[in-house]
């Protein structure tokens, strides 16, 4: 598949890169190794490095005369997680994970950075920006409050996510709403214990959650407009220690997700009003804390349709993948959006002929064969966006 000669060229160097940083995933706010990997390949290319914005993000810099300027981003951090996949490089550190490929998105803005170093065909300013904590820490979010593009001005700021599920050799591109908004809910239930032969003698904090489970599912299919397309999961319930003990308290915790831009306010009402309301009913109380996370991340129609050129330009029609629908996941680039105008790409890379496992799993790969198609279309976004 066409991809840029010199990048081509760089497979081999760029999958010991990103094999190198598989092999060593360091969690939110602690890529210390990860962040010195990036800084002093930077150094080696010839491009300005800042370091320590988000604790441990880093900002390249490469100008070339007066002109519009361009951030690229990527996100550097991996999951508390273990590793199940065998592979010769797999992770050296028990209960962390690259299970969501951000050592792929390292590995290809660096690949891009040493290209655009060398070629220097185009006319502005590059920012090379490496995120950390993106995984529902908010690192995109820590990097825009202590000034990223105060300290780093840029016209427009783009971002890329692998696909798994998307053949490789195709980038998709979807303007406007792409992917929704992200909170966090913790809801503490408080009954009276007794034993449980005896349940009549307190009040059962298990059976109340229990309803209040159920009761959060009519948020997405009874309360709100269906059209909003709203999600509220309880991921968690913890109660109780013996099997002869009704406890005093249950523990739910759970995610809301949306791509409507008012609902998170709204939502959160909804979620304090039935937790208290069946609570009560039951004769017991609730606590609830909700966390707005990330914001709906918006892709800016200008910025979209030049990345669409770009592929087009770089992989033909065909590269451009159809149809790519919204989903309820989320991403800490939207700050960046809100910051800035741009857009935020997908790029596949599937497995030809054998199984794909899906982002966060334990058995999750990156496929090497996408890094020159990832880092050529960072390139050529640079070189037309900022054309001689």
């Amino acid at each position: 598949m066409p991809v840029l000669k010199r990048i081509a060229e760089m497979q081999g160097e760029m999958t010991a890169w990103r094999r190198d940083l598989h092999a060593h995933p360091e969690i939110a706010f602690e890529e210390h190794r990860t962040s010195a990997f990036v800084a002093d390949k930077l150094r080696e290319f010839g491009i300005e490095v800042s370091q320590g914005l988000a604790k441990t993000g880093v900002v390249g810099t490469l100008a070339d005369g007066d002109g519009p300027s361009i951030g690229l981003r990527a996100d550097m951090d991996a999951l508390p997680m273990p590793e199940l996949t065998a592979l010769p490089y797999q992770s050296t550190v028990p209960g962390k994970m690259h299970a969501c490929g951000h050592d792929g998105h390292t590995t290809m803005l660096l690949g891009a950075a040493k290209y655009l170093a060398e070629s220097r065909n185009f006319k502005g300013t590059v920012r090379f920006i490496f995120q950390p904590a993106e995984e529902l820490a908010g690192g995109g979010r820590v990097m825009v409050e202590e000034g990223l593009f105060d300290q780093f001005p840029v016209d427009s700021v783009y971002g890329m996510h692998n696909q798994p599920n998307m053949p490789t050799g195709r980038i998709a591109i979807r303007a406007g709403i792409g992917m929704a908004s992200a909170a966090s809910f913790k809801i503490v239930v408080h009954g009276r214990g007794s034993h449980a032969a005896s349940p009549h003698h307190g009040i059962d904090p298990i059976f109340v959650g229990s309803q209040i489970v159920s009761a959060l599912q009519s948020i997405s299919s009874r309360v709100t407009n269906p059209i909003e397309s709203i999600v509220v999961s309880v991921t968690k319930f913890h109660a109780g220690d013996a099997v002869n003990v009704l406890p005093d308290t249950a523990v739910l915790d759970g995610t809301a997700r949306s791509f409507a831009e008012d609902s998170e306010t709204s939502v959160a009402g909804l979620i304090r009003r039935i937790a208290e309301g069946t609570a009560t009913a039951h004769g017991a109380t609730a606590d609830i804390e909700y966390r707005h996370l990330y914001p709906v991340l918006v892709n800016a129609e200008a910025q979209s349709l030049i990345a669409e050129n770009v592929v087009r330009d770089l992989l033909g029609d065909d590269g451009l993948e159809p149809a790519f629908p919204r989903t309820m996941a989320s991403e800490d680039f939207s700050f960046m959006l809100n910051a800035r105008p741009g857009c935020f790409v997908g790029l596949g890379t599937a497995f030809e002929g054998r199984e794909s496992h899906p982002l966060h799993s334990s058995k999750y790969e990156f496929n090497d064969e996408a890094l020159p198609i990832g880092a050529s279309f960072w390139a050529r976004l640079v070189e037309m966006e900022l054309a001689k």
